[in-house]
């Protein structure tokens, strides 16, 4: 067993106990973020026929042990720590750095994941240098640059679509509540995977891409690329984009994102 799973790991499951029969949804988180980046459409699915899953990795949000390294060392605990909850096939949904853990997680383990979902997602996934180094010497620089870069402009000025709420200022307190260092390793191992067109050649589950329109960390013409890299996709990865919603499509968009993911995810 890993050393990884040894330690506790909260998992949301959207308010509702898992049901014998139902298909799985696995939410995997960004960097810097926790499961609460989910709530919304994993409550949703939970409610409408669903289990869900969204944890923690480790070393984040409520989730014990320290942040893991690589892509590549994320997708094997995630497959192992789905292993000790389901025996089924699951839909694998990922954001951001979440996206390429669960890239790999479908190249790796064809067998486990019955759809996937890369959301805010390009393969390679560089980080600017000065955001990494940033991330390790000057936080709260990093976090502004990521606000900066993951919201639209009018998200800035305090429109929300969830009213009573300032997203960059959730996002701000999120970050902060990680511990010092889990922001840098989640940069350094999305600036490291290398292998995310490789590994996209070998996912022959159906695929989805979603993006928002003024992405400008992972902008939909970066993501054509992996989009072409997944070759052997029934029909095709194709690509949403959802209109005037940038890197944190999730909360900037909601409605939009939770009928883009519906969408697909009902689909037979």
């Amino acid at each position: 067993m890993s050393a990884h799973l040894e330690n506790p790991i909260y998992a949301y499951t959207g308010g509702r106990p898992a049901v014998a029969g139902q298909p799985t949804l696995v939410f995997v988180h960004g960097a810097g973020h926790d499961h609460s980046v989910w709530n919304m459409p994993a409550r949703h699915f939970a409610y409408h026929g669903f289990n869900v899953l969204a944890p923690d990795l480790p070393g984040h949000g409520r989730s014990q042990g320290k942040p893991i390294a690589s892509i590549e060392a994320i997708a094997d605990w995630l497959m192992g720590w789905i292993a000790s909850q389901t025996d089924g096939p699951v839909i694998l949904i990922g954001h951001s750095m979440g996206s390429l853990v669960a890239l790999r997680a479908a190249a790796q383990h064809p067998d486990r994941v019955a759809k996937l979902v890369l959301v805010g997602s390009v393969a390679p996934m560089p980080v600017a240098a000065p955001l990494l180094s940033a991330t390790l010497d000057a936080r709260d620089k990093a976090h502004a640059m990521i606000n900066q870069w993951s919201y639209t402009p009018d998200h800035h000025l305090g429109a929300s679509a969830q009213p009573g709420m300032v997203l960059t200022g959730v996002n701000r307190r999120l970050m902060e509540r990680s511990a010092p260092g889990v922001l840098h390793t989640d940069m350094s191992a999305c600036n490291a995977y290398t292998a995310g067109e490789a590994d996209a050649a070998h996912i022959n589950a159906p695929t989805r891409l979603i993006c928002g329109e003024r992405d400008q960390m992972t902008p939909p013409k970066a993501a054509r690329a992996l989009q072409a890299a997944l070759a052997k996709v029934p029909d095709g990865a194709h690509i949403i984009i959802l209109p005037n919603a940038g890197h944190a499509m999730m909360a900037e968009a909601p409605d939009a994102f939770l009928d883009a993911l519906r969408g697909f995810i009902v689909t037979p």
